[in-house]
């Protein structure tokens, strides 16, 4: 008789209610920043594909629906308010440590990708994935629990039910936008979980000592300082410890790793797997696709390098590609448009950005929208946008090739930076199918030892001899720079005689994840498969 005395005073009073819907907007918030960062934890290393997400995603969901179950079977045997904080508290103190128990995990998984191990590396992201199921599962029981304490009028159970999963939606979207605009570019993905565990676990011992009791509360008060202790024995720890590691940073985009490997400074991004900028001192010729967009002049007939007066780079990362085309072209006017702000900044202090390549302007923001409100024309467009391992799909269309088109001069051609896997073409001949709607030529080669392939499309017809002609002319002129010759010898030598005819992309059917992701997994069950064997 004494607890259905005490019972409806406690779970009716206007206080309870108040913080029992502040609990799952907390919950709420919590849940879809720990996917939010989960994202970023595991695409640090793993990469950041589609199927990488579709994976935290379907497994996040799969753990709320376990915890939506076992709350509800929990509140009804044991409906307390002690119950539910103590649940909670658990499931924040498990949220924050997360990243750091995962840290071991995944710094073996980073030098197994780099050795690209099929087997250490599927079995890490699993590991990985699986430490999220205890936090997940915890917080998915909060708000049928939430239900549980506040309805005492089986009439308004509806209203009851639709305000905790509004409240807790709400917190969701709030959630959403913290940890990718505030927090992880400004701490960091570790201390992100740290936060928004530590801040959820003092919501459950407030809650706890409000309406259980100070001593349950003091049981449980050790949470937050293993936490700290934990976040600050790890503090200064790399994400990942790659060989040459010199430097690493987050940004709202990107995991940023700058390395050095026999003299020469990379940009690394998220899974490590691309380089997108190199620097050394004393050379400019790298053997990758940076010099090839220099070249694409000269399939027009009787060109010279003096007569290239403005280019444009959309993907400028650390600046490789404007350095190079600086030293070849002279102090021409270059507009390099970069998405992520931290990545210019890592190319001013690592890459000689700024002391080698004055004539360049920065452009922060998509490369797509910014280059259609240029008021320039350009001799040289060249596209590097690469989000490994898709190129945005909104700069494949018929749509964005049309907007360069406008942007080109009358004899300028544009390049685009191509990958594939060994034996599957499709995005190749899908780009150069949309550009060949837009453009009258289309020339394709592929750069040796690397699965890169260069897309060049001339505003007006053009043909390979051409190409040819200008090569032998240049290579007698000895104030042409060596490197322009090097690359031109180079695409000429590893030039493709076409491309099939496929799809046309557009802005409202450009299937760019649908062919990437299906060449990743052909390409990932061929090495699993050998790895196996």
């Amino acid at each position: 008789m004494k607890y259905a005395i005490i019972r409806p005073i406690l779970f009716n009073g206007t206080t309870m209610k108040r913080y029992l819907l502040f609990t799952v907007f907390v919950s709420g918030m919590t849940t879809l920043a720990a996917e939010l960062a989960a994202g970023r934890l595991i695409g640090n290393v793993f990469g950041t594909s589609n199927l990488v997400w579709a994976s935290i995603i379907g497994l996040i969901l799969i753990y709320l629906t376990l915890g939506y179950f076992l709350g509800g079977k929990w509140a009804d045997k044991n409906p307390t308010p002690g119950a539910m904080y103590r649940i909670l508290a658990w499931g924040a103190f498990t949220i924050g440590l997360v990243p750091y128990i995962a840290g071991p995990v995944l710094r073996s998984a980073a030098t197994a990708f780099e050795a690209l191990s099929v087997g250490i590396m599927a079995g890490s992201f699993i590991a990985v994935l699986i430490l999220f199921s205890v936090p997940i599962t915890l917080l998915g029981a909060i708000s049928p629990f939430a239900i549980r304490l506040s309805v005492d009028d089986t009439s308004k159970a509806g209203q009851v039910s639709g305000q905790i999963y509004a409240i807790s939606t709400l917190g969701s979207f709030i959630g959403t936008f913290i940890p990718t605009l505030v927090t992880i570019p400004t701490i960091g993905t570790k201390l992100t979980f740290f936060v928004f565990g530590l801040s959820l676990l003092i919501v459950a011992l407030i809650g706890l000592a409000r309406f259980a009791s100070q001593r349950e509360m003091f049981k449980l008060v050790w949470m937050p300082v293993v936490l700290a202790l934990v976040a600050a024995l790890s503090a200064g720890q790399s994400l990942k410890n790659s060989a040459g590691q010199v430097y690493e940073t987050e940004s709202a985009y990107n995991y940023i790793q700058v390395q050095e490997a026999n003299g020469f400074t990379l940009l690394r991004l998220n899974d490590g797997q691309g380089v997108h900028s190199i620097y050394h001192p004393d050379t400019l010729n790298y053997g990758g696709p940076w010099e090839q967009f220099l070249v694409g002049p000269y399939f027009y007939a009787n060109r010279k390098p003096q007569d290239v007066k403005r280019m444009a780079i959309i993907g400028l990362a650390a600046g490789t590609a404007a350095r190079q085309a600086t030293a070849v072209y002279g102090d021409i006017a270059i507009d390099g448009f970069e998405l992520d702000e931290k990545i210019v900044e890592v190319g001013k202090k690592y890459f000689g950005l700024t002391q080698s390549v004055p004539n360049l302007t920065v452009h922060i923001g998509d490369g797509r929208l910014n280059l259609e409100r240029s008021p320039y024309k350009y001799d040289i467009i060249a596209v590097d946008a690469y989000r490994p391992p898709y190129i945005p799909p909104h700069m494949t269309t018929q749509e964005f090739f049309t907007i360069i088109a406008s942007h080109l001069t009358d004899d300028g051609v544009l390049t685009i930076n191509v990958g594939s896997v060994p034996g599957d073409r499709r995005l190749i001949d899908g780009l150069a199918t949309t550009m060949g709607t837009v453009f009258p030529s289309i020339h394709i080669m592929d750069i040796p030892g690397t699965l890169n392939t260069m897309i060049f499309a001339t505003k007006q017809p053009t043909v390979r001899e051409n190409f040819s002609t200008n090569l032998v002319a240049l290579a007698a002129d000895p104030n042409v720079n060596p490197l322009l010759i090097t690359a031109m010898s180079s695409t000429f030598a590893n030039m493709k005689d076409g491309y099939q005819t496929t799809t046309v992309f557009t802005d409202d059917l450009a299937p760019i994840e649908w062919i990437v992701n299906d060449m990743v997994v052909s390409f990932v069950l061929q090495g699993g498969l050998e790895f196996l064997q």
